[in-house]
This record gives structure tokens, C-alpha cells and sequence, in this order.
């Protein structure tokens, strides 16, 4: 299994990134969280701690700026109904502290507003994370974009995430005209927590 990777930063978007090192390029899925850290840190070279996902077919690189926002993944993956493309939309639409207190206070409703997650699988990663949320340190996140194409970014990111174009578009837009100066990654949780 993979631990890490690092290398020279080609390409990122909101859902993923191209990592090259030793002249091979590695397409990395990723969070939200994990895009605004990328963009916060401002390097061509990056580091990513890696989890990796075998299926029949595929393999499926998944790459997380922290040892923390790895951790929660592994801890929902573990979740009976959540596979890796659903915890990755958690990460994306709640950042490590506020997923730790949904859990920690039991906040069903909180859970069921992301997509793909209802009342049944909300109940259970409260049920089984509980005690794994009590081992998992708090990380604080900071959301800043430093790119001047926030829609675009955020409905590529609701598009790839399984989101209908025309709908998101229209919640985009409406959130926009309501706060200008709103991050992407903002822009985006509140898009997920609207659709």
C-alpha cells in the first residue's frame, strides 16, 4: 500500500489532481479540503498521504493534504453503505471538525443534507464512528480560494460529484448573488447543502 506521494503539481481541480514524479503522472482523487490546502500552499511541488481503493476495475488513488482528513476517510469507508466515492463527498461538503461534532452531538439532519447520505446511513456512522471520533485529533481548516473562476470551479466540482449541470448552475448563481465575495470551496458546501 501506498503511504505518500510527492512530487511536481500538473494539474488541479476541485475533485482531483496530477502529480508527477519520476517522470510518471498520478491522477489522485480528492476532497475539497484537500483542494483548498493544494491552493492555500502555493508550491509546485506537493505532498499527499495516499489511500488506496482496488476494485475489479480499477484502481483508484485517493490523496489528502493531512494524516487527519485520511484518517476520517478510512473511518467512514469503514461504514457499511459508504464507499469511497460517498466519503469523499463528505469530506467535500464538511471539513473535519464540523463531521467529528455532527457525530459527536448526534446531528442526523446535519448528515442527511449531503448527497447520499439518508437517515439510515446517517444514523449509522453516528453509531459506528462514535467511538473512532473521540481517537481522531480536531484539524481546523481555512477556506480561501485564490482564483478568480469560483463558478466555473464549482460547477465542475457538482457536476463530477453526480449533480445535474442546470440545477447547480441555478443554486450557484443564487448564492452568488447573495455573497460576492464567497470562496469556492464555500460556494460549493453551500451548493451541496441546497440541492
Amino acid at each position: 500500500m501506498f503511504e505518500y506521494i510527492k512530487g511536481k503539481l500538473v494539474e488541479l481541480t476541485p475533485f482531483y489532481v496530477i502529480i508527477e514524479t519520476n517522470n510518471i503522472g498520478y491522477k489522485i482523487e480528492i476532497s475539497l479540503q484537500t483542494y483548498t490546502s493544494i491552493t492555500l500552499s502555493n508550491k509546485e511541488d506537493i505532498s499527499l498521504f495516499l489511500h488506496q481503493v482496488i476494485k475489479e476495475d480499477s484502481h483508484v488513488l485517493y490523496g489528502f493534504y493531512t494524516k487527519l482528513e485520511r484518517e476520517w476517510f478510512k473511518n467512514l469507508i469503514s461504514v457499511n453503505g459508504i464507499g469511497a466515492n460517498i466519503a469523499r463527498t463528505i469530506l467535500s461538503a464538511v471539513n473535519c471538525d464540523e463531521l467529528q461534532m455532527y457525530i459527536q452531538q448526534a446531528k442526523v439532519n446535519e448528515l442527511k443534507n449531503i448527497k447520499g447520505i439518508g437517515q439510515k446511513t446517517a444514523e449509522r456512522l453516528i453509531v459506528e464512528l462514535r467511538n473512532k471520533v473521540e481517537k481522531v485529533e480536531s484539524n481546523k481548516e481555512i477556506f480561501v480560494s485564490l482564483h478568480n473562476t469560483i463558478k466555473e470551479e464549482a460547477l465542475s466540482a457538482l457536476i463530477m460529484l453526480g449533480y445535474n449541470k442546470n440545477i447547480a448552475e441555478k443554486v450557484i448563481n443564487k448564492i452568488l448573488s447573495e455573497n460576492k465575495n464567497i470562496t469556492t470551496e464555500e460556494l460549493i458546501k453551500q451548493a451541496l447543502r441546497q440541492i
